[in-house]
């Protein structure tokens, strides 16, 4: 419940945060619609996640107690500095901490996540690209008026933020009960309701920080290019629910907000906020690492 929290408390932003920042979406009506489509998502298509998460290695309640807790500690911290980061990252490098300490883990495993975490961010940025001049064009043939083109933004905001939020559930959940698949008896089915349920508690009640760094900090969005963002990183990261892994949707939307930054020229991007999450990136998995193999060898006297 602990890692769900955290996970929902960060990644919210990641589903509504261009939308709420362009104000064209209410943050309360962006976090309700999370919240209830993140259990959907969860439910309909989450137990491939849970599979491919409990491979990586084999864990005893102990370890995936360890797990959960050193990846909730570690996207917490980042949640507070107003990072949007990776949980998948967390999990997995608090998986490897146990990986080590107890000689057993499953790097064949671990390199088809790793590849699909690269390609991520990568996928984003062309499929924001392509989004961007397809709909722009047809909206450009349509001929709208003022008041039909904000009727149309804001639903296209409200359904893309929606399927987004449906895109986490269904990847994202196998990061809060993958590890506990094969310790606890329950059905992956309820594994992915319990960690749903956890993940809408956190966006419901901490994530607002988080959701302004992404729709205003790095690339300032208007409501057309938000649209496109939340699109781009709800397909990108629905993708890989289809396949089975656990991906980041917060680099997900980075890429789809950097692809809307390559159209707009560079110079719209801020370096600076795009440093500080990178480093965020690189710094999750390492962190969870060195809780989750610090703790398991203080309890084990190793």
């Amino acid at each position: 419940m602990f890692l769900g929290w955290s996970l929902g408390a960060n990644d919210a932003a990641n589903v509504f945060g261009t939308a709420v920042s362009s104000r064209m979406v209410r943050y309360r009506t962006a976090v309700l619609l999370t919240a209830l489509f993140v259990i959907l998502g969860a439910y309909l298509e989450g137990v491939q996640g849970i599979k491919t998460l409990s491979n990586l290695t084999s864990q005893n309640l102990l370890s995936a107690f360890i797990v959960a807790v050193s990846a909730a500690i570690a996207v917490t911290m980042m949640t507070a500095f107003k990072l949007p980061v990776s949980t998948s990252q967390a999990v997995v490098g608090a998986i490897i901490g146990i990986g080590i300490s107890n000689s057993q883990f499953n790097f064949q495993g671990l390199t088809k996540v790793v590849l699909c975490w690269v390609g991520t961010p990568f996928g984003a940025i062309l499929i924001a690209i392509l989004l961007y001049f397809l709909l722009s064009n047809i909206l450009n043939r349509l001929n709208l008026s003022l008041v039909s083109l904000d009727f149309i933004l804001r639903t296209g905001l409200v359904l893309g933020g929606a399927y987004g939020a449906y895109a986490l559930g269904a990847n994202n959940v196998a990061n809060v009960t993958g590890v506990f698949a094969n310790t606890i008896g329950l059905s992956p089915h309820l594994l992915a309701i319990i960690g749903a349920v956890s993940i809408s508690i956190g966006v419901i009640t901490y994530s607002k920080n988080v959701m302004y760094t992404i729709g205003k900090k790095l690339v300032p969005l208007d409501a057309f290019s938000a649209l496109v963002a939340i699109l781009a990183e709800a397909v990108t990261v629905h993708i890989y629910a289809k396949i089975g892994v656990p991906v980041s949707t917060s680099q997900a939307i980075i890429g789809a907000v950097i692809g809307i930054g390559i159209i707009k020229g560079m110079r719209t991007i801020n370096i600076k906020t795009l440093f500080s999450i990178m480093i965020g990136w690189v710094s999750t998995p390492l962190i969870s690492g060195i809780i989750s193999f610090a703790l398991i060898s203080f309890i084990l006297g190793k």
